[in-house]
């Protein structure tokens, strides 16, 4: 593996501008999901609920938007609402909670529309899915929208099978993490799992068709807590963050194995949340990665292949920015999806706020 690359405080091609200042959670804002088919972004909080947000282009400019607040799911999580989910369809919302529970949130007379934010009736909770013994961490759907998966301080991890009508049969409950399982993250293609722990070790499972989920490689490098993890949005690289103040890009090197190639350093504190978006720019570029945690700061890097077996990926810093939520630890950070979108990113933090940017030539 190469020298890690730091992330260093000199003339950067891009800044990051702020869009949108959103406050209005009660207490800490601990996660961000924009809607993959729509105009609408969501937020979770220790105040257990989820607050919606669509946007629009403003009259007055073609990349100016605006985001207006449309919606409070009061959730009824007796706890912290942890974490949020959508499907692929962008018709359902899991959310996860310290009170173990995951909900499954369906809206009513939904419509196809472009301004479904705006206009469609009420968010309501489809089901429950009861499991976890403590504090449910993270939830995600599959790309295919068919699978859920869920992790928790109990140590597990869970894989949903999404039926018709709300429905969810539980596939496997995995019990390979020696400590509590911070996230979960599916593969953007293949029906693969990665999830990371306290134990600072990443998992990877699939399915065996003759039998059940498994485990089929442990990642360890890491010196401390595993808490984020990503994948690339082509190819199969996988990103992590860690409390160890690194981030690390794991290869594809065979079908069932992964190796790390490449590590990060831009951060003084815990890195609590990446996110790997398409990006702009060449098409030699596998995307851009945003970073962010307890210092406050986010960076956005340029993950670029090389040609060379030894060191298959560089990367360059491309915009950063300290104090982002003034004081506060920022929890979470996430790129938009949509295409006309690729530039644009959110990020949610303990001040409750939930502020997107957009990254611009310096």
């Amino acid at each position: 593996m190469s020298q890690p690359s730091e992330a260093m405080d000199v003339d950067l091609p891009c800044k990051l501008e702020l869009v949108s200042d959103l406050p209005g959670h009660d207490e800490r804002a601990w996660q961000v999901a924009w809607n993959p088919t729509k105009p609408l972004l969501a937020s979770c909080s220790a105040d257990k609920s989820v607050r919606m947000y669509s946007y629009r282009p403003s009259d007055h400019g073609s990349k100016a938007l605006t985001f207006s607040h449309v919606g409070t799911i009061p959730t009824g999580h007796t706890k912290t609402v942890r974490s949020i989910a959508w499907a692929p369809s962008g018709k359902t919302l899991a959310t996860g909670s310290f009170d173990s529970n995951v909900g499954i949130w369906e809206r009513e007379d939904v419509s196809d529309s472009e301004d479904a934010g705006e206009t469609a009736g009420d968010w309501e909770c489809a089901t429950l899915l009861e499991g976890h013994e403590t504090e449910c961490k993270s939830v995600g759907y599959s790309s295919s929208g068919t699978l859920l998966a869920s992790c928790s301080r109990d140590k597990t991890v869970w894989i949903w099978e999404v039926k018709p009508d709300a429905d969810f049969e539980c596939m496997g409950v995995l019990m390979e993490h020696s400590q509590d399982v911070k996230c979960v993250a599916w593969h953007p293609s293949e029906e693969i799992l990665a999830s990371a722990s306290y134990d600072d070790t990443i998992k990877l499972y699939i399915d065996d068709p003759s039998e059940d989920w498994f485990c089929f490689s442990t990642l360890s490098g890491h010196k401390s807590t595993v808490w984020s993890l990503t994948w690339s949005p082509r190819e199969s690289y996988l990103a992590s963050s860690s409390d160890d103040l690194t981030i690390r890009i794991w290869k594809r090197v065979e079908e069932h194995k992964w190796r790390s190639v490449l590590e990060l350093r831009g951060h003084e504190r815990s890195i609590y949340s990446i996110s790997w978006g398409v990006g702009k720019g060449a098409s030699e570029n596998l995307g851009w990665l945003a970073t962010t945690g307890g210092d406050g700061k986010i960076n956005v890097w340029e993950i670029t292949e090389t040609q060379r077996t030894k060191d298959p990926l560089t990367a360059k810093l491309l915009a950063s920015i300290s104090g982002s939520h003034d004081v506060s630890d920022v929890n979470s950070v996430s790129w938009c999806p949509r295409p006309d979108h690729a530039d644009l990113l959110a990020t949610a933090g303990d001040d409750g706020s939930v502020k997107v940017w957009r990254v611009v030539p310096s």
